[in-house]
């Protein structure tokens, strides 16, 4: 029964060769596998198929081990086998007790015992090490130890028995091979003794060159990076700028009303200043004219001016189109262009009564928030009040504590400093000893250093003079005396073949033809910029004539819509903003009441503050509205002209 152990190991190995992980089940596996060994005994069918189940389910642990093997040994080893290596592992691991040591060694010794003995030698050497280390990263650490590597270790003797048996069988099974084979034994060359090395000769110590300076540029970082560095400064500051005002654009309509001390402030300023601008206003000449004529916002490229100047030729040509089909009868579009108008005029009235609404609605937030502010003000100053009486109160015992610690600890320092006294006295003698005792050594090793260093130097230096004058004599020039003519051909037979001066005249005429060729494309390029630059001016007069009669009707059209003020009639007739501008009074009225309240707290002397805060806050008002009819009118101006039609404008063009 022991020794048929050895071919049902090698049963379960072809077994396990035929399993795929991927394409097939374990459970229908070993059915088939159970139908091919339905001829066996019943123990052994029963051994088969649970060593290779076993197998198949401790796949993980097993290829912790086997992987490593191969990673280390695979030159000596192929793929088939890597089952037995895997059978093995498992029977060593899991089913030892259960064979003992008789039938496992038969299994080893059916197989090939010097890749067994290898295998074996490694796995028990290395259980304790790195393999349990892995093994407890899949299971844990006490049932690791507990089942697998406990029970091994208490078979390790029996194992190293073993592995000296294997090991024996491995040297005879070598030696007998060895004494097969016929060696050639070689005889000895009869070659004459060499001779004793020459000293070699000393080799020369370079001197050290002087080293060369660290440039500037190294410490210094390029100016391109600090032009960058410039750059974005001022595109930083561009952009916060732009930030800033964007922020305070956004919430304007909900702008806080200044104090009167800063109006005040305000003002003073502002008298100064006209002040100082009144010293010569005799002289003065008036505000120079806004409508400039010839002035370019923006410098045009060709490019730009070219395209401006098709859009302007084919203006031209669509308002000739259309004044040609109205020649011909076709309808003018001027009733549907009022209708439009009207229907953008009640359009812009709603939209000013909303801008109104949120405008009110805004300060009436601003007003609620304020009053918030001052109630939590007066909340946190209270609790700050008692939170600094309690702080004194926490310092001051600190304070008492503190200093009956410090009294205590300087009691023990003087009672400590006195037995120290004798004790530092001796350490410092010991100490100058030493000191004097290290002197003498380090004088000696230096005298010593020097005088050899003095003597390496004189030997160095006598031998780079023998160097410098053997250079010297390899140096000197080997003179040579060659005559040239350089009006004959080197003789070589060619059919190109010229001589130095031939060669000469030929560069110097095609160098003048180059240069002739050069001068000719020069002039054309220059014929050319001139046409061009003439095309451009002619393309600017017609931009700057187009622009011109544009702005002339922007400005007819400016002044028709000045001349209708009904949209600030329209907008006091709404009842909802109405209703809102009465509620923002009554909280502005709230508001100078907690700040009179106030004041009278942090102030009794001030009475009559509240009445003039009131006074200039209706003044307020009344301007921040005025503003903000003008702010509104003008960007709704900026709306129609974007939306206005480009039909109205091109007849007034035309007309103009």
């Amino acid at each position: 029964m022991a020794s048929s152990y050895g071919s049902l190991a090698k049963e379960a190995i072809v077994l396990l060769d035929r399993f795929r992980a991927g394409r097939q089940c374990l459970d229908d596996f070993m059915e088939e596998a159970s139908k091919d060994l339905q001829n066996m005994d019943t123990l052994h069918q029963k051994f088969i198929l649970d060593v290779v189940s076993g197998c198949i389910e401790q796949t993980k642990l097993l290829d912790v081990v086997v992987n490593v093997f191969y990673g280390q040994n695979g030159r000596c080893l192929s793929r088939g086998d890597r089952s037995q290596l895997v059978i093995i592992c498992y029977l060593a691991t899991f089913s030892l007790d259960d064979l003992g040591l008789q039938r496992f060694s038969n299994i080893i010794k059916s197989l090939d015992i010097k890749k067994m003995h290898t295998f074996l030698t490694f796995f028990f050497t290395n259980l304790t090490t790195w393999i349990q280390d892995e093994w407890n990263n899949i299971y844990e650490a006490a049932y690791v130890e507990k089942l697998w590597v406990g029970p091994l270790l208490r078979w390790r003797p029996e194992m190293d028995i073993l592995l000296d048996q294997l090991a024996v069988k491995i040297s005879h099974g070598t030696q007998v091979k060895k004494a097969h084979i016929k060696t050639t034994e070689p005889l000895e060359f009869s070659l004459t003794k060499p001779k004793p090395r020459p000293l070699p000769v000393p080799e020369v110590i370079p001197l050290q060159e002087k080293s060369k300076p660290v440039p500037d540029s190294t410490y210094k970082a390029p100016k391109e990076m600090q032009m960058i560095e410039e750059i974005k400064q001022k595109n930083l500051q561009k952009t916060e700028e732009l930030l800033y005002e964007a922020n305070m654009k956004q919430f304007r309509c909900v702008n806080p009303q200044k104090s009167e001390h800063t109006k005040r402030a305000m003002s003073q300023i502002k008298e100064g200043l006209d002040s100082k601008l009144k010293f010569n206003s005799f002289h003065s000449s008036g505000n120079p004219s806004s409508n400039k004529t010839n002035s370019w916002p923006i410098k045009l490229n060709s490019a730009a001016i070219l395209r401006q100047g098709a859009l302007y030729d084919r203006q031209v040509e669509e308002e000739l189109q259309r004044m040609e089909r109205l020649v011909e009868g076709t309808r003018e579009p001027s009733s549907f262009l009022q209708w439009q108008k009207e229907m953008r005029e009640r359009d812009l009235q709603e939209e000013l009564a909303k801008i109104e609404r949120r405008h009110l609605e805004g300060r009436i937030s601003y007003e609620e928030a304020a009053m918030a502010r001052t109630r939590i003000m007066e909340r946190n100053q209270k609790a700050a009040q008692l939170k600094k009486e309690e702080t004194v109160q926490l310092m001051r015992s600190y304070a008492e504590k503190r200093m009956q610690e410090e009294k205590e600890i300087r009691d023990l320092v003087q009672q400590v400093a006195e037995g120290h006294k004798n004790s530092k006295a001796a350490k410092e003698r010991i100490q100058k000893c030493k000191q004097s005792i290290v002197k003498e050594v380090s004088e000696q090793r230096q005298e010593l250093l020097r005088q050899a260093l003095e003597e390496a130097q004189a030997e160095l230096s006598r031998k780079f003079e023998i160097i410098r004058e053997i250079r010297a004599i390899q140096s000197l020039p080997h003179i040579r005396v060659r005559t040239f003519d350089d009006t004959e051909t080197a003789g070589h037979e060619l059919l190109g073949e010229m001589s130095l001066v031939e060669l000469k005249e030929r560069l110097a005429l095609l160098g003048e033809a180059q240069q002739t060729e050069q001068q000719e494309k020069r002039e054309h390029i220059l014929e050319e910029k001139q046409n061009k630059k003439q095309l451009l001016l002619e393309q600017l007069d017609t931009i700057e004539l187009h622009r011109r009669a544009l702005a002339q009707a922007a400005a007819i059209r400016k002044e028709e819509r000045k001349s209708r003020p009904f949209y600030r009639q329209a907008m006091t007739h709404d009842e909802t903003v109405l209703a809102l501008q009465k509620k923002l009074e009554e909280k502005q009225q709230e508001r100078q009441r907690l700040k009179q309240t106030q004041s009278k707290k942090a102030k009794p002397s001030e009475p009559t503050a509240a009445h003039t805060v009131r006074n200039t806050g209706t003044h307020n008002k009344e301007s921040l509205t005025d503003t903000s009819w003008e702010e509104l009118e003008l960007s709704f101006e900026r709306h129609i002209q974007k939306d206005a039609p480009s039909v109205v404008s091109q007849t007034e063009t035309l007309k103009t």
